[in-house]
């Protein structure tokens, strides 16, 4: 009897500490930064799991150009703080760049879960490798190779210079991730 006694009253402390620990990851102003990672995992959003479920992709934000709410609404545990931080240091030029300002601020793992939801837009012309790695699909001798290509006289040409390297599905993706030329 006592057993049974001590392994419910376990069990009632394990229910209650979980609850804690929900009502404290639901509030995005009292995560911690070092946690944000696992809590802003897109496992841990309803919006994410039912992507991830249908093998959609997610539309990413242009970090240039989101408004504060757009930031708060898409980005999971995301706070004020860092929408402000994100806005200090607009406009981004390279992923490079977002990754350096934004990184003095968060770990490289929750700069790299932001970066699940937003895109620097890219100039098709002075863009480095890894800001072309944005685009779905696209590696870094893929990325070389067409930065060996320019200069592109629009963005049609570049868009059809990437075709032979992506898909048709990730070149529609790589058209919305374009700057203004």
């Amino acid at each position: 009897m006592l057993r049974l006694v001590s392994r419910s009253v376990s069990l009632a402390l394990l229910v209650l500490l979980t609850i804690c620990v929900g009502a404290c990851a639901t509030d995005n102003q009292t995560v911690p930064a070092n946690l944000a990672a696992s809590a802003g995992s897109p496992a841990a959003s309803p919006a994410a799991s039912a992507n991830a479920a249908t093998n959609t992709p997610r539309a990413k934000l242009n970090v240039n150009t989101a408004s504060s709410q757009e930031l708060m609404n898409t980005i999971p545990n995301f706070n004020n703080r860092m929408v402000h931080e994100f806005e200090e240091y607009r406009p981004y030029r390279s992923i490079q760049v977002f990754r350096r300002e934004i990184g003095k601020y968060v770990a490289p793992s929750v700069v790299a879960e932001y970066e699940k939801y937003i895109f620097v837009p890219i100039d098709i012309n002075q863009a480095d490798a890894p800001t072309l790695m944005q685009i779905p699909g696209l590696d870094q001798s893929e990325a070389e190779a067409l930065i060996a290509g320019r200069p592109y006289a629009s963005a049609d040409a570049f868009l059809t210079k990437l075709s032979d390297k992506v898909s048709a599905a990730e070149r529609e993706t790589a058209r919305s991730y374009l700057g203004q030329q």
